[in-house]
């Protein structure tokens, strides 16, 4: 209805300049009609004005709705009406749309031979980088162990490329089941083992045996690895402790990992979970890419987990994933 007045202000702004004009005319022409007459031309005028204009909104009604948003998505393309302004606006909705699908579905199209693309060539660079690994654990030299960790970096990589491609389908790729967890976090530890060799920083997991929560195991196998990496990347120095405990409280299951490492700047904290944001902290070591923790942010909202971060500068970070009771069920 506001809509309505709105579009009808110019008419009834020039209505009522032609209602002032009229006893200014018999005012000029010298006509001494008396005011009721006057007053009773206008009032029959104006009459006629709101029946026009009561007969516009009942033949417009449904256009003037789908203009001022009051309908979903869903019935935007039903027809308007039989005036032909209504017609006309829903024929340019309609050809609007066809042409919205076509590109949506040429879109589509492009970005799911791209995933398989993108998906082969993963699986093609894991075969020679399998073969190099073990190669070169035949060696023993200094070289070697310079060899295996650009070889281990770039086998992360290529699986952070795939995990990534497969987001957009998510729910075509996981399988919630119960875990028990500190079987999914030894595992975890026991995958980036190298990793905690090389760079002398110790694990210590406090996880009762028994504790168990519902989630994917591959999607939070990834997660898990993607949390040890960071925690050993952003740790100077060896001889360090990077600490994993897990307790109920309440109904929920809360996994902590703790490093000693650099910690996060506090103006950093906000946007850490952003694709691509390295941080100043991230940016003095390399090895950042910006999307891991992006990452485990969608997994965790799509399993239905949550993670939250606490750091402190040049004391070390703590991530936490929250195993929602409510999601479990």
């Amino acid at each position: 209805m506001k809509l309505f007045w709105k579009n009808q202000l110019p008419l009834l702004l020039f209505y009522l300049l032609q209602m002032l004009l009229i006893p200014v005319l018999y005012w000029i022409s010298g006509e001494n009609r008396p005011l009721s007459i006057v007053l009773y031309g206008m009032l029959i005028s104006s009459v006629i004005l709101l029946l026009y204009l009561c007969y516009r909104y009942v033949q417009h009604r449904q256009l003037y709705a789908v203009l001022s948003l009051q309908h979903t998505s869903k019935d935007y393309l039903a027809p308007l009406g039989d005036s032909p302004l209504p017609e006309a606006v829903n024929n340019l909705m309609q050809r609007m749309d066809r042409q919205y699908q076509e590109q949506l579905n040429t879109h589509v199209t492009r970005m799911d031979q791209h995933i398989v693309f993108m998906n082969r060539w993963v699986h093609q660079m894991k075969t020679p980088l399998s073969v190099i690994q073990l190669t070169v654990q035949e060696l023993e030299d200094d070289a070697a162990a310079s060899i295996q960790e650009e070889v281990e970096r770039l086998r992360k990589g290529l699986e952070m490329v795939i995990y990534t491609s497969r987001l957009d389908r998510f729910e075509e790729d996981f399988q919630v089941e119960s875990l028990l967890l500190r079987q999914t976090v030894s595992a975890a530890v026991s995958e980036n083992r190298r990793l905690f060799i090389r760079r002398g920083i110790h694990v210590e997991i406090r996880v009762d045996p028994d504790l168990s929560v519902y989630s994917d195991a591959k999607w939070l196998m990834f997660m898990l690895s993607q949390l040890l990496t960071n925690a050993v990347n952003y740790t100077s120095g060896s001889g360090k402790t990077v600490t994993i405990t897990a307790e109920r409280q309440d109904l929920d299951t809360l996994l902590k990992i703790s490093d000693q490492g650099i910690g996060i700047s506090p103006e950093d904290l906000k946007r850490v979970f952003n694709p691509y944001f390295t941080g100043e902290r991230g940016r003095q070591y390399h090895e950042s890419t910006g999307m891991g923790l992006y990452l485990v942010r969608e997994i965790c909202a799509r399993l239905g987990h949550q993670v939250k971060l606490e750091s402190t500068v040049q004391e070390g970070t703590t991530v936490q994933i929250i195993f929602s009771a409510n999601a479990q069920r």
